[in-house]
């Protein structure tokens, strides 16, 4: 028959301890690969990847600082106001103009016939204002003899009338033959009153009609010049004095109604342009400050104009010379200049570098107090300068801030540093 068998007590105790030591082992192989594997979330970083800055308060130097080019200070461009086919190029690019001087001629067979035709036109017109005018002036000439010879007329017969009354005072005119000399007087009066009349009321309409005519003429006269000076303006002249540049006409060459064909800078008179990020737009205007950098000196200048156009990310800001511009200055020529866009006041501020190109300043990896990691932690950001970014909201001073890239952690909101 089988009989039970007793297990020694060593044996016990060894199995016990095999059982216990694989639990223990998968316990801690559980501990290990926990330390080991990161989170969901989480990224594992080495701490010498990685910069990091305490958030302090310092002064916030509100400046923008840009790189502008020499421009001149007033620009007048050139253009041809007829068209036509360049006959004669008399100025060269780059050469100093003043006013007036001829720059180029062209040739227009066509306009000069139409100006021909035209000036023949206008020439006729003003035949028949002249005709009209004559015609006025001899109307009003009549009336005036007319009017004339009736007050002469007048005036002989009151003083017929005048004699025969004395005669029939003394009895040797009859009442009849007194009243024949009287109604002659009255027709003659009569006829005084409605010439003087009719000549006032044709001097009222001659006067308009004279009016009409001087305005006509001046019409006239007008067009004429007009003409006269579409021909003129074959002739390419400089509107104004200075410095001819992108002039490049060649004999030969046509042109048409309005082609631009250089223009004029202004000598020794200069601006500078700044082309600047379109996230300052909202804060550079006109009026504002700026120092611009030159040799060993720097020189006061003016926000003078803020074009609004953004343009490959960019918009253009023009400023000028407070005093007196420096000696040597040529177009073209680039100028560092650093514009204040505030006060200098305390806030808290970071180091401006790659780790607002991710965020936008929005948000920002905080160190936790061990230091063996960073937690993602919304944030505001306000003005900004190239060294410092000022921070209005989400962090504290004293905070310890990852500012290198963040282009690596941008799925991640911890970063687990060893």
């Amino acid at each position: 028959m089988d009989r039970a068998v007793r297990r020694s007590r060593h044996h016990v105790l060894m199995r016990r301890a095999r059982r216990w030591g694989v639990a223990a082992a998968m316990v801690m192989a559980g501990v290990v690969v926990w330390r080991i594997v990161p989170a969901s979330g989480t990224l594992s970083v080495r701490n010498d990847q990685l910069t990091i800055e305490t958030v302090r308060s310092a002064p916030f130097l509100d400046y923008l600082p840009v790189r502008a080019s020499v421009a001149p200070l007033h620009v007048t461009y050139v253009g041809a106001v007829q068209g036509g086919e360049v006959s004669e190029v008399v100025a060269r690019d780059g050469a100093l103009v003043a006013k007036g001087d001829i720059l180029a001629r062209l040739t227009n067979p066509q306009l000069q016939l139409d100006v021909t035709s035209r000036e023949a036109q206008i020439a006729s017109q003003l035949g028949a204002v002249s005709a009209q005018r004559l015609a006025l002036q001899q109307t009003r000439t009549s009336e005036e003899s007319q009017l004339g010879e009736a007050r002469y007329n007048l005036l002989k017969a009151r003083r017929e009338l005048e004699i025969h009354e004395q005669l029939h005072g003394q009895g040797f005119e009859s009442d009849a033959n007194l009243q024949s000399y009287r109604d002659e007087a009255e027709y003659d009066a009569s006829r005084v009153a409605r010439l003087d009349a009719a000549r006032a009321q044709d001097l009222a309409v001659a006067a308009r009609q004279s009016d009409e005519i001087d305005r006509e003429a001046q019409r006239l006269r007008s067009n004429l010049e007009v003409v006269e000076d579409s021909l003129n303006a074959l002739v390419l002249r400089a509107p104004v004095a200075g410095r001819l540049t992108n002039f490049d006409l060649q004999p030969g060459q046509s042109l048409k109604a309005g082609d631009r064909i250089g223009q004029i800078d202004s000598e020794g008179q200069y601006r500078l342009d700044a082309d600047i990020d379109e996230f300052y737009l909202g804060r550079v205007s006109v009026g504002q400050r700026a120092d611009a950098e030159m040799g060993d000196a720097k020189v006061a200048m003016t926000v003078a104009r803020v074009h609004p156009q953004v343009t490959n990310g960019q918009f253009r800001a023009e400023l000028t010379f407070d005093g007196a511009m420096p000696a040597g200055l040529r177009r073209g020529e680039s100028v560092d200049v650093r514009i204040t866009l505030g006060e200098t006041h305390p806030a808290l501020v970071l180091s401006n570098g790659a780790w607002l190109e991710a965020g936008g300043g929005a948000a920002a990896f905080v160190m936790t107090p061990d230091g063996h990691g960073a937690d993602r932690a919304a944030i505001t950001s306000g003005r900004r300068n190239p060294e410092q970014v000022e921070i209005t909201g989400g962090l504290h001073a004293g905070d310890r801030v990852v500012v290198s890239s963040y282009n690596s952690y941008k799925n991640f909101n911890h970063l687990s540093i060893h």
